[in-house]
């Protein structure tokens, strides 16, 4: 029992000394505290980048300037088919045939057949595969069309657009190899 007197009357006496002290702080009406400014980041500078003077702008050409309106634009597509460059081309009835898919230079005359309505001859495309024309039969990729049938050779009349959009024309002749 003795140690809880003493307890408290130790107890007792700190509290009595530090509240005088707190009481002092508390009278004083201090001015607020100054609220500090706000921190401000710097801004980061944008790093001087040295100007390079192009070796190009210092000289002058006496060239003559190139108009580019005629010449051909590398870039523009060769084959200006809307289906694509591996659809297969159809004929007007709208029959795939592998006849149309060939150049005409790529076939190669095997046999002529002169008749009495008709003539008619055996050709070959680039695969080996044989065909039988006759007068008005359409042939190779520029949509070619067979006219005449003699006993050496085949006329194609071919009407096509080139790369340039160009209306091109020409008479082509498949010969029929000579005998050995």
């Amino acid at each position: 029992m003795i140690k809880n007197v003493k307890n408290k009357v130790v107890f007792l006496t700190f509290f009595f000394a530090v509240l005088p002290l707190c009481l002092v702080g508390c009278d004083k009406k201090a001015p607020p505290p100054k609220a500090k400014p706000p921190v401000t980041k710097p801004v980061a500078k944008k790093p001087v980048v040295q100007q390079q003077l192009s070796s190009a702008t210092g000289f002058k050409t006496s060239a003559v300037a190139v108009d580019f309106a005629t010449k051909k634009d590398p870039f523009k597509a060769y084959v200006t088919s809307t289906k694509g460059p591996l659809s297969p081309k159809r004929n007007r009835y709208g029959q795939i045939i592998p006849i149309l898919n060939y150049d005409l230079t790529q076939f190669s005359v095997k046999g002529i057949i002169v008749g009495l309505k008709e003539n008619s001859a055996l050709i070959l495309d680039p695969t080996g595969k044989p065909y039988v024309v006759k007068a008005g039969m359409e042939i190779g990729r520029n949509e070619g069309k067979i006219t005449k049938i003699t006993s050496t050779y085949i006329e194609v009349f071919e009407q096509y657009r080139d790369e340039a959009g160009k209306l091109k024309k020409s008479t082509t002749k498949l010969m029929l190899p000579k005998k050995e």
